[in-house]
This record gives C-alpha cells, sequence and structure tokens, in this order.
C-alpha cells in the first residue's frame, strides 16, 4: 500500500516491467521508452555501478535511450542489459547505424548480494523477461524487480536494517506530469518529506521504533555494505539532454529530502531522467515537482515492502496495514 499516489507510467510514453526470484532475493526493472526518449543522468553516490551513462551527458552524438535497466546482483547484474537489447532489437527499436538497430540501455545496479543468494543474480533472460512483461499499466511496488532485494537503514549494522524495496509516485500541474520510480536501498535512514518522521531506520537494539543512525557506533565498525539507490525520474514536458540532466539533479534533491545520509561512500546513488513528450518545460515547477515525485517514491517503496531474507518490514514495526 503507497503513501503517496502515482506511478512512473502516468507519464506518457513509458512502460515498465518486472523479473525476479523471490527465492533468491534479487530481480530487475526495466522502463521502455517507444522509440526513444530523450534521457539525462547523474551519479551522486561514490560506489556506483553504472552501464551507458557517458553517452548521457550534452554534446554526445546519441541523445536518446530506448529503455533503462536498474537491477540487482552488483555488477554481475549488468548482464541483464543484454536481454533488454535482445527483446529491443527483436522489435526494431534502436538507434539507426546502418548495418543495424543499437539499442541504447543505460543502467544502473544495486547491491543486493547481502541477502538471499549471493550466487544468483539477474542475467540475460531475466532482463528479456522483464522487457516483455513491461506494460504501461505498472503498478507493483516493494518487493518486486529491482526492488526484491533492496534493504535500508545500515548505518548501525544488518542487524537493525529493514527491508526496502521498489516505489514510484507522480505529481500533475495541468496537463505537466512527472513520474519517479526508485529502488531504495540505502545505508541511511528514510524519512517522510512532509513530515521528517523517519519511516523506516535503523532498529532499535533494545526496544521498538527506529534511531537515528547518524548517533550510532557506525564509524567505528565495519563500512555497511550491501547499499545504493537507483531510479528514474521523467516527464512529458520537452527538455533537451542538459534540460534532462538538471531534471536528473532535482531528482538527488528528493532523493536526499527523503534519505539520511545520502550519496555516501557506500551508495552508488544513480538517477536517470527521461523526456517523453512535446509540453513547454516550465522549469521552475519542474525542478520541485521533480524532487517530490522522487521524495515520494523512496517512502513508497518502503512502506510497500514486505518481510524478507530475516528483515522486518517497516509498516510491520509501526504497526500498520
Amino acid at each position: 500500500m503507497a503513501r503517496y499516489p502515482g506511478s512512473l507510467t502516468d507519464v506518457p510514453g513509458l512502460a515498465v516491467g518486472h523479473a525476479d526470484d523471490a527465492a533468491a532475493l534479487t530481480g530487475c526493472t526495466v522502463i521502455l521508452c517507444g522509440q526513444g526518449a530523450v534521457a539525462g543522468g547523474l551519479v551522486r553516490g561514490f560506489a556506483p555501478g553504472t552501464r551507458e551513462t557517458a553517452l548521457l551527458q550534452p554534446g554526445m552524438l546519441v541523445e536518446q535511450a530506448h529503455a533503462i535497466l536498474l537491477t540487482g546482483g552488483s555488477a554481475f547484474g549488468l548482464a541483464a542489459a543484454d536481454g533488454v537489447m535482445r527483446y529491443l532489437e527483436e522489435q526494431g527499436i534502436g538507434y539507426e547505424t546502418g548495418p543495424a538497430r543499437v539499442p541504447i540501455v543505460p543502467g544502473a545496479v544495486i547491491f543486493d548480494l547481502t541477502v538471499g543468494s549471493a550466487t544468483v543474480r539477474p542475467d540475460a533472460a531475466m532482463g528479456y523477461a522483464a522487457a516483455r512483461a513491461a506494460t504501461a499499466a505498472a503498478q507493483g511496488q516493494g518487493n518486486v524487480g529491482a526492488g526484491m532485494g533492496a534493504t535500508v537503514a545500515k548505518l548501525l549494522g544488518g542487524s537493525q536494517a529493514v527491508k526496502g524495496g521498489l516505489g514510484m509516485a507522480s505529481l500533475r500541474r495541468g496537463d505537466l506530469v512527472v513520474g519517479a520510480l526508485v529502488v531504495v536501498n540505502a545505508v541511511g535512514n528514510i524519512h517522510d518529506p512532509e513530515s521528517g518522521a523517519i519511516v523506516a531506520g535503523a532498529r532499535r537494539p533494545n526496544g521498538p521504533g527506529f534511531c537515528d543512525a547518524l548517533g550510532g557506533p557506525h564509524e567505528s565498525a565495519s563500512p555497511p555494505m550491501g547499499n545504493t539507490v537507483i531510479g528514474v525520474v521523467a516527464t512529458n514536458a520537452l527538455l533537451d539532454v542538459a534540460a534532462a540532466n538538471r531534471l536528473a539533479a532535482a531528482g538527488h534533491d528528493g532523493l536526499a529530502r527523503a534519505i539520511r545520509p545520502a550519496h555516501t561512500l557506500w551508495d552508488g546513488d544513480t538517477l536517470f531522467a527521461l523526456s517523453t513528450g512535446a509540453l513547454p518545460p516550465q522549469e521552475p515547477a519542474l525542478t520541485e515537482m521533480a524532487a517530490r515525485a522522487v521524495a515520494y517514491a523512496i517512502v513508497n517503496g518502503v512502506w510497500a515492502a514486505q518481510a524478507a531474507g530475516g528483515l522486518p518490514a517497516a509498516r510491520d514495526l509501526l504497526n500498520r496495514p
């Protein structure tokens, strides 16, 4: 059950598909962009695992992406992009080079090898299945796709962590739509951006509720492994690549509103941005809408998550339905 409304697929032209392994607690999520969408992307974490991010900067020859891959499995999971490319090639979708159409599929990974199985990772077959399953009606959140093995609130150690997940949200202003999809797998606690309350945080060792992870003994502990928040923020406004990168930057503002701390040495926080339409950009409003949509999607991701891998769900700890 989501706390905030909307879905990435409220943005016209996008479809979302998932494939996952509930036993191994890993999976991948694919966002299809039809015949292509203007794309940008920004990495602000310091432990990223990414693919095709260099071509998302202004001035590059190719300015559109045909799909975005979000996946578990750490760097191993990038192999799922091969399956997405195969699916798109079968549909005749890609950048025309003459001899072949080459699908452009940027991607990013989370580290989920510390839950479930470390030897089962998303591969080309799983990427193909997620692309084939993509639909504009996608609404699944929580333990689905790349969110299957996500966890949060690990600054006090894995024993105090909480289950993370995949979340979506969207905002509208007239005809303008901004949507976000985020895989929430953070070191830090998750805060509601409106109230500031901890929605999912490091569990108190000797009692109920959550504690301020920044006040814990993490500085002398081992580095918190198994992190990174990745996602997509999209709009039906007409953006060039430079504006798409500003949209991704605004999305990172939302990430920092909902996750404390964010963009750490142990996170590879990466957001992609997509432009699918032709509406005037209304950039000041667009910036705030992107930040809010990402923050809301982050809250939804942990709120919709279910207990798995020995970790409790936030809504169970807070006794909420």
